[in-house]
C-alpha cells in the first residue's frame, strides 16, 4: 500500500507544470503527425482476431478460414460438456481467469461504445464475440457451487507444437467447488456474465436473465467459500496465478452486479467491504486480468460522478481517490509513482506481454475522459488538473503508437498497416491451415516442420495485439520470441472499446451531452 504526501509549494511549480503539459501537448503532436489511422478498421481487425481464437464447432459465418472445429471432446472425460469458449493465447488451453475478464472487457467497451461500434458496421460481430464466451461460461457453470476453471495442460499442452485441430494432448479439465475454492474466478465470471447482461437485455431479455441468474449464483459462491482458485487448481500456478487475490474480483463482481441490477445489496457489499478488500487501500499502477482494482474504482468511481448515491458519497471518494491515483500515474502526473514510458512515450510495465497495460490503460482513460466531460470536471493529480480532453489526447497516442506511429513504424496489431509482426507465437497461425494441408501433424512435427521456419506464418492471426517492445522500444519479430510475439484476447478486448471511441471522435466531441443511446441501431438478424 502506497502513502502519497501533498505536494510542496514551491518556486518551480508552475514551471513544472508547464513542462508536463508540454510533454503531454507533444505526445498529442506526434500522434497527429504521424497521419490519421483508420481506427474503424482496426476495430474491424480487432473484432476478427476473436475468430481465429475459438475452440468447439465454428459457426456457418465463421469468416476466419484457416480456423477449423477443434476441441470437441472437452469435458467428455468428466461427464460435462465444455465444449467452446476461447484459447487465451498460442496454445489451446482454456483459462477461466483470462477469458472472463477478456469477456468483461469486451462487454464494458459495448456498453460504453455500443452506438460508435454500430456506426462501424460491427455491432454484431462485437456481439457474437461476447456470447462465444457466455455461453460457455453457462456451460461451465454446471450447478451453482461449481465452475469450471480449465480445460487442458499447460505443461503437456506446450510440449507440443500443432493446430488445434490436430490435439493430441491433454483435454483433462478442471474444476473449483465448495472443498476446492476459487473466488476470483467465480467474481471475474460473475462480472463477465454480469457485464454481457446489460449488453444482451436490449435486443435478448431471456438470455440476459439466464446470464444475470448465473452472475448472481457465481458471486454468492465465491464470497460465501472464499479462496484462491490456484490453490485449488494447481495446473493453472505456472501460468495464470493469482497473484492479486481474490478481493478484488468479488468487489469488482459486486460493482458490476451492482450495474445490472441497481441493487442496493451490492452496492452496499462494495461499500461495507472496501477497506478490508482494498478497493480504498490500494493505489495501483495497472489494471489487467489478474489485478482489477483500477477498473473497480473507475466503476465506483462513475457512480459518485453520476449525482447518485449521494449517502454513499464519502466511500465513492476514497475510491475516486485511487482511481485517479491510476489514471494520474498513466499521465505521469503524480509524485513520483508513475509508470514508466520507453523513450519512443509507450507506457511500460513490465518485459513480458507489456502489451496487455497499454490496452487496458487507455480504455480506462477513454472511459474516464468522457466521465469527466459530462460530469463538467478535470481530473486533479498532484502535478496539476488535466481536462478531459488531454486525457483523451493521451489514450490516443498509446493507441497510434500501437498503430504504427513508434521508432519502428510498426503496427502492434498484425493485420494493421503496411507493417506488422509476421512470425506471431500462435501454433495455428504458424502451420499451414488443415484446409489446404488434411494430413495430420503430430505433437512434435510442428516443431520440426514449422516453429523453427524463419518464413512468415501462412495465416495472418489479423487483429491480434501481441506483446510488443521492450523498454528501449526495440522489437525482434521471431515465433520463439513469445514475450514479443505471442498475442492474447485480454490484450485486445479493451483495445475495442478505445478504438471505437476514436473511431467517432469528431462526432463525439460535437454532442454536448455526450450520452450514448446503446444499440440505437441494431437489429437482430
Amino acid at each position: 500500500m502506497e502513502v502519497h504526501r501533498h505536494p510542496q509549494q514551491c518556486r518551480h511549480c508552475v514551471h513544472r507544470l508547464f513542462l508536463l503539459r508540454l510533454l503531454l501537448v507533444c505526445a498529442s503532436s506526434l500522434s497527429a503527425a504521424s497521419g490519421a489511422f483508420d481506427y474503424s478498421d482496426a476495430l474491424a481487425k480487432s473484432l476478427l482476431y476473436f475468430e481465429s481464437q475459438r475452440s468447439g464447432r465454428l459457426p456457418h459465418g465463421q469468416r476466419v478460414s484457416w480456423r477449423g472445429h477443434s476441441g470437441l471432446t472437452d469435458g467428455l472425460e468428466q461427464g460435462v460438456d465444455l465444449v467452446g469458449g476461447y484459447y487465451d493465447a498460442g496454445d489451446h488451453v482454456k483459462f477461466g481467469l483470462p477469458m472472463a475478464f477478456t469477456v468483461t472487457m469486451l462487454s464494458w467497451s459495448v456498453i460504453e461504445y455500443g452506438d460508435e461500434i454500430d456506426s462501424a458496421g460491427e455491432l454484431e460481430h462485437a456481439l457474437e464475440a461476447i456470447k462465444w464466451g457466455t455461453d460457455y461460461f453457462v456451460k461451465a457453470h454446471t450447478s451453482p457451487n461449481v465452475l469450471w476453471a480449465e480445460v487442458g495442460d499447460g505443461d503437456t499442452d506446450h510440449y507440443c507444437w500443432q493446430r488445434p485441430e490436430d490435439m493430441t494432448t491433454s483435454r483433462r479439465a478442471y474444476r473449483v467447488d465448495e472443498s476446492n475454492p476459487g473466488s476470483d474466478l467465480a467474481g471475474e465470471t460473475a462480472a463477465a456474465m454480469a457485464a454481457a447482461s446489460i449488453v444482451f437485455r436490449r435486443w435478448n431479455p431471456h438470455y440476459a436473465h439466464l446470464l444475470l441468474h448465473h452472475a448472481q449464483q457465481l458471486f454468492e459462491f465465491g464470497d460465501r467459500y472464499r479462496g484462491k482458485y490456484d490453490e485449488s487448481v494447481g495446473a493453472v500456478k505456472s501460468y495464470y496465478a493469482s497473484v492479486s487475490g481474490y478481493k478484488d474480483e468479488l468487489l469488482w463482481a459486486a460493482l458490476w452486479l451492482h450495474k445490472a441490477t441497481d441493487g442496493e445489496d451490492y452496492l452496499r457489499y462494495a461499500i461495507d467491504k472496501a477497506g478490508c478488500f482494498g478497493g480504498i487501500g490500494w493505489a495501483m499502477s495497472e489494471f489487467s486480468w489478474d489485478v482489477k482494482y483500477a477498473g473497480l474504482q473507475l466503476l465506483a468511481s462513475q457512480l459518485l460522478m453520476g449525482g447518485e448515491h449521494e449517502d454513499q458519497a464519502r466511500i465513492l471518494e476514497r475510491y475516486r481517490s485511487k482511481a485517479e491515483h491510476y489514471l494520474c500515474s498513466c499521465l505521469n502526473m503524480n509524485n513520483g509513482a508513475n509508470v514508466e514510458r520507453t523513450p519512443g512515450g509507450l507506457l511500460y510495465v513490465r518485459q513480458w506481454n507489456n502489451m496487455q497495460y497499454v490496452s487496458s490503460a487507455a480504455f480506462l482513460l477513454t472511459v474516464y475522459s468522457d466521465t469527466l466531460r459530462r460530469a463538467n470536471r478535470k481530473l486533479r493529480c498532484p502535478r496539476g488538473a488535466l481536462g478531459h480532453e488531454e486525457i483523451l489526447d493521451f489514450a490516443r497516442a498509446q493507441v497510434d503508437y500501437i498503430l504504427g506511429s513508434n521508432p519502428l513504424n510498426m503496427s502492434y496489431l498484425v493485420g494493421f498497416g503496411p507493417r506488422y509482426p509476421t512470425r506471431v507465437h500462435h501454433r495455428g497461425a504458424s502451420i499451414v491451415s488443415h484446409r489446404e494441408s488434411k494430413g495430420f501433424i503430430g505433437c512434435t512435427q510442428g516443431y520440426d516442420s514449422w516453429y523453427g521456419r524463419p518464413a512468415p506464418n501462412p495465416n495472418v492471426l489479423v487483429g491480434a495485439l501481441v506483446g510488443g517492445p521492450d523498454c528501449q522500444d526495440n522489437f525482434r519479430d521471431d515465433r520463439g520470441n513469445y514475450v514479443q510475439t505471442e498475442a492474447c484476447t485480454y490484450n485486445t478486448a479493451p483495445l475495442v472499446g478505445v478504438l471505437a471511441r476514436l473511431s467517432r471522435l469528431p462526432e463525439r466531441e460535437a454532442d454536448p451531452s455526450g450520452k450514448v443511446s446503446l444499440f440505437a441501431s441494431y437489429k437482430k438478424k
